[in-house]
């Protein structure tokens, strides 16, 4: 397994992590990737390990609380040998404070975290998402006080613009509390919106992308084709998809299906590892979320590491999947003598 640092941190996190959404289930948004329990959670806690994968993401909102608490059942006794990535900000109740990032709502968030988990601290805490309702200042304070207290290692956000992270980045630098390290961000070859801004930032300020989605639920797994019905299986079908419209462009999916079934034929790998291979390939990109919701789905997953496409393929991949960006992006590539653009490969 590959170790890199995880943004601007001292910390070392395995390319791939594995992500719990599919433990605990249930019908709402949240609920509806997978149904795995304990004893199964528990041997895919202990494949991951052997193949050095120590890092576990989770959320209190996933499965209402009950994939924190698999997973920490799934962990006991191993605790020392894993890294814990979980997250706070979206409703857990339908009551006035229990959701978004007040300083009320993180300390008793972060709190029932903890317990569900079974551990005194969380090694990395996200923001899930961006609370407008809510001073930044009160935030990142909130966060630096649970740093300080040891309940938390590192802090980080997920689904951020640009200028919330810029601006969170400022203030934590302003007052000398912590910084987010990192960013928990959709990006796949399907979805490359991530390029345009919070790359360049990523870039410019040391900020570890994690990504999530990286088969965009599952539609670069190679299981959707032209002319072919979504499989009845598949997360989108279950009503399990967090990926929305910029995805549906059915034509430009299958266009880039056929260059991963060509490049799959090349390497003899699958249609999922090369696509998660292409992004860790990408600057910024610290570790990939992978999910499973069966052992064979969790070694296919691990078999995208230990080996890499070679630029000419992953310039194919880039072509394929290629977009006409936002504005002002789209203005700024036409004076590419200003330099504005990041570059897409990792040195």
């Amino acid at each position: 397994m590959e170790y890199r640092q995880l943004g601007n941190s001292g910390l070392r996190v395995p390319v791939l992590s594995f992500g719990t959404g599919t433990f605990g289930g249930g019908n709402d948004f949240f609920k509806a990737w997978g149904s795995t329990q304990v004893d199964e959670a528990r041997q895919m806690v202990n494949l991951c390990l052997d193949a050095g994968v120590n890092l576990f993401d989770t959320a209190n909102v996933y499965s209402g609380g009950a994939a924190e608490e698999i997973l920490g059942k799934a962990i006991a006794g191993l605790r020392d040998k894993v890294l814990i990535s979980t997250k706070a900000t979206f409703p857990m109740s339908d009551a006035v404070n229990d959701f978004g990032s007040s300083r009320a709502h993180l300390v008793k968030a972060c709190e029932d975290s903890l317990k569900r988990l079974g551990t005194d601290h969380i090694d990395i805490y996200h923001m899930h998402g961006f609370d407008g309702n809510t001073p930044m200042e009160e935030t990142i304070n909130a966060l630096d006080n649970l740093v300080r207290s040891g309940k938390v290692r590192y802090i980080a956000c997920s689904n951020f613009s640009g200028w919330h992270l810029m601006k969170s980045l400022s203030i934590s630098e302003r007052y000398g509390w912590s910084k987010y390290v990192a960013h928990q961000a959709y990006y796949s070859l399907l979805n490359r919106d991530f390029e345009w801004e919070l790359m360049p930032l990523g870039i410019d300020q040391n900020v570890g992308t994690i990504v999530w989605s990286p088969l965009a639920s599952g539609k670069l797994s190679g299981k959707y084709r032209r002319n072919q019905p979504a499989p009845a299986d598949a997360r989108v079908a279950q009503g399990g998809n967090p990926v929305l419209a910029a995805d549906n462009d059915d034509d430009r999916l299958y266009n880039i299906v056929d260059v991963l079934d060509e490049l799959a034929k090349e390497t003899g790998k699958t249609i999922a590892q090369i696509s998660l291979n292409w992004l860790l390939q990408r600057p910024t990109v610290s570790n990939i979320i992978f999910g499973a919701r069966n052992e064979a789905q969790l070694k296919q997953n691990l078999d995208a590491v230990g080996w890499n496409l070679t630029l000419e393929q992953v310039q194919r991949l880039d072509k394929v999947s290629a977009i006409l960006p936002a504005y002002p992006y789209w203005h700024q590539r036409q004076f590419p003598m200003l330099n504005t653009e990041p570059k897409l490969y990792r040195k």
